[in-house]
């Protein structure tokens, strides 16, 4: 351990002088695909000893883990199968796991048509962070040649009876052999309820498929219901068009009903405004008042001396004021006589003008 650690500590160091080797260096997974399983199955040193369960439960040595052995389709890889191996990985403190994966002809001929093929199913197995190791055209029904041969201690699966091939149980003699580990199934998913969801929406399926570029002989599709299909897309799309066009109405008449009431508040203010303006200069107490008093009093200082009495021109002050010199005569300031007084005038001087004539006579 001194000596790893010192190694340890020498190859930092010399990843600190030397940076760009450090930069340059390919990085690694962090694991790589579980390995396929030999033909001629596991090998080992040492002669392989059956492990009981007490045994597998207390931990076992780092070179002899406990060999668990899971098998089944994995069509459509879930989560539902990974949890599935997860369990069969940390059933015991040191596991080896093994999982088998039957072929395209075994499942065909015992269970259905799958979707992914034998290859595909195969190579996502590998891919699962619990698997060590996969056994590719695993057998339908486990044999104790199969066990030997791959050195299997324990089979895990769930404790549901498996009905297959004639069989009520196909793992029946393994759990009277006390080599039967048990996992929970993950309720609400499987292979048979992803593969009902498709056919429950195949049409939604099919349409999305042909407008991503698939042909309709590729999805196995009539020309009718292709054509079908087609105007499908086209309805919807119109539907779209439309609904996108109501929402867009609903945002411009939304926004012309904002401005509106803007525009009413604001000439509201203005108006409340130009009332208390125009109140402000033309009320009793206004600035118009002010103004035309003022104009009248200069109008009234810069007005002739004929200006009527009671005017402020016709004041003592104003009069004063003119020299004596420019004062008309005590002729011109008789005031006009009135007509009566006019005709009694003119009679009284006919009756002087005809004594003086008598007395001349």
């Amino acid at each position: 351990m001194a000596g790893r650690r010192r190694g340890r500590g020498n190859n930092n160091v010399q990843q600190q002088q030397n940076p760009k080797s450090q930069r340059k260096a390919p990085r690694k997974a962090l694991r790589e695909p579980a390995a396929f399983a030999k033909s001629t199955g596991y090998e080992c040193e040492v002669p392989h000893e059956k492990l009981t369960l007490a045994q597998a439960r207390r931990g076992t040595p780092a070179n002899r883990p406990a060999r668990v052995y899971a098998d089944g389709i994995f069509d459509l890889f879930h989560s539902g199968h990974a949890r599935a191996l997860m369990q069969a990985k940390n059933v015991f403190p040191n596991t080896h796991l093994i999982v088998g994966v039957c072929s395209d002809e075994l499942t065909h001929k015992f269970k259905g048509y799958t979707v992914m093929t034998e290859d595909e199913r195969y190579d996502a197995l590998r891919h699962c962070r619990y698997v060590d190791e996969v056994v590719r055209d695993a057998p339908w029904t486990l044999t104790p040649e199969f066990l030997t041969l791959h050195k299997i201690d324990f089979v895990a699966h769930d404790d549901i009876p498996y009905t297959s091939a004639g069989s009520e149980d196909v793992y029946k003699h393994i759990k009277e052999a006390g080599m039967f580990v048990a996992t929970q199934r993950t309720e609400g998913i499987s292979t048979s309820d992803l593969i009902t969801r498709i056919v429950k929406d195949y049409n939604i399926y099919v349409r999305r498929n042909l407008q991503r570029g698939y042909t309709a002989r590729e999805l196995n599709v009539g020309f009718i219901d292709e054509k079908k299909y087609r105007l499908q897309d086209q309805v919807d799309k119109m539907k779209e068009t439309v609904r996108t066009v109501e929402e867009k109405s609903k945002h411009f008449v939304y926004r012309v009903e904002e401005k509106s009431h803007d525009l009413i508040h604001k000439w509201e203010e203005k108006s409340r405004e130009f009332i208390s303006n125009f109140l402000e200069l033309f009320g009793a107490d206004g600035a118009w008042n002010a103004i035309q008093e003022r104009s009248g009093r200069m109008l009234q200082f810069l007005s002739p001396l004929s200006s009527p009495r009671g005017s402020p021109s016709s004041s003592p002050t104003r009069r004063r004021s003119v020299s004596p010199d420019l004062l008309p005569s005590s002729a011109s300031l008789t005031p006009p006589s009135s007509p009566s007084s006019r005709k009694k005038g003119k009679r009284s001087a006919n009756k002087a003008a005809s004594a003086q004539s008598r007395r001349v006579q």
